[in-house]
C-alpha cells in the first residue's frame, strides 16, 4: 500500500458492534470493520437465508483490506460482483430463493496525492457523517417511504409510524442489475462516520446518534456499544449493527 494511502488509513480507528434485538430470533445483519473496508449489510428472505446473503456481501467487499480500489467505479463493480454471487447462491438451493440484502460503507480510493472516501450504499442501510455540532446523513435510503417523500407525498415525521417504511425498493439479490448510489467526498480531521442497519436508524433519532457518538468522545468501539445499547433500550425491535470511525488529525 502506497506511502499516502497508508497514511491516511493509520488516521481511520474504528469500533464495531451488533446485537440480535428483543424481538428477532436470530441475526442476519453482517459487518466488515477491517482497515481500508468498513460495511453493514442487512440480511432479507428470512430463515437463515438472510445471513447468507448479508455475509456473502461482506466477504467480497472484504477484498478492499488486500485491493484497495483505485476510485469508486472499482468499488461499484465489487458491489455487481456481490449481487452475481448472492444470486448465483440462490440457484444453487432452492431454500435460499428470494434472499437478499442491503449493503452501505465506505472505503478509501483515490491517487496517493488525492485519498478520498468512497461511500456506496443499496438499500435502507445508512452512513451518517458526524462532526461536533451536526450530523449528516450521507446515503439515501431505497425505501418505499423514502419515494413517498421524496414526491411530496407524505411528511418526513410520518415515516417512523407508516406501514411502508421497512419496504425497500433496491436491494442485492433481487435482480442481476443492481444499481448502487455512489459518492466521493474528501477526508477531514475529526470527522466521525456511522454506518449502520435500520435496526438502529428506526430506533434513534439523528439527534441521539450524533449526541452519542460526540459522547464517547476519540473512542469508536465505546461509540458503537452506545449506539447498540440505546436502540436495544429504545425497543430492540429488529437487529442492530454499528460501524464507527474517528479520523484523527494529522
Amino acid at each position: 500500500m502506497s506511502g499516502s494511502r497508508r497514511s491516511t488509513l493509520d488516521r481511520v480507528r474504528s469500533g464495531s458492534a451488533t446485537d440480535v434485538g428483543r424481538v428477532r430470533g436470530h441475526n442476519e445483519d453482517s459487518l466488515l470493520d477491517a482497515p481500508g473496508a468498513w460495511f453493514v449489510a442487512d440480511g432479507l428472505g428470512g430463515h437463515a437465508a438472510g445471513e447468507v446473503a448479508s455475509r456473502l456481501a461482506v466477504d467480497v467487499l472484504e477484498e478492499l483490506t488486500s485491493h484497495p480500489a483505485a476510485g469508486p467505479d472499482d468499488v461499484v463493480a465489487l458491489v455487481s460482483r456481490a449481487n452475481h454471487r448472492i444470486l448465483a447462491a440462490q440457484r444453487e438451493d432452492r431454500g435460499r430463493a428470494g434472499m437478499g440484502t442491503t449493503l452501505t460503507g465506505l472505503t478509501l480510493v483515490g491517487p496517493d496525492e488525492g485519498v478520498e472516501w468512497a461511500v456506496v450504499n443499496v438499500g435502507d442501510s445508512r452512513v451518517y457523517r458526524v462532526v461536533d455540532d451536526g450530523i449528516e446523513q450521507i446515503t439515501r435510503d431505497h425505501s418505499e417511504v423514502r419515494e413517498l417523500v421524496d414526491a411530496g407525498l407524505l411528511d418526513p415525521a410520518d415515516v417512523p409510524s407508516h406501514p411502508m417504511r421497512h419496504i425497500i425498493t433496491r436491494s442485492l439479490g433481487a435482480t442481476a442489475d443492481v444499481e448502487p448510489d455512489a459518492w466521493v467526498r474528501p477526508v477531514v480531521s475529526g470527522e466521525r462516520f456511522v454506518v449502520c442497519s435500520d435496526g438502529l436508524s428506526n430506533e434513534l433519532d439523528d439527534e441521539t446518534i450524533r449526541s452519542l457518538v460526540v459522547g464517547a468522545g476519540d473512542d469508536p468501539q465505546a461509540a458503537a456499544d452506545a449506539l447498540v445499547e440505546a436502540a436495544l433500550e429504545a425497543g430492540g425491535r429488529d437487529n442492530v449493527t454499528v460501524v464507527v470511525l474517528v479520523v484523527d488529525a494529522t
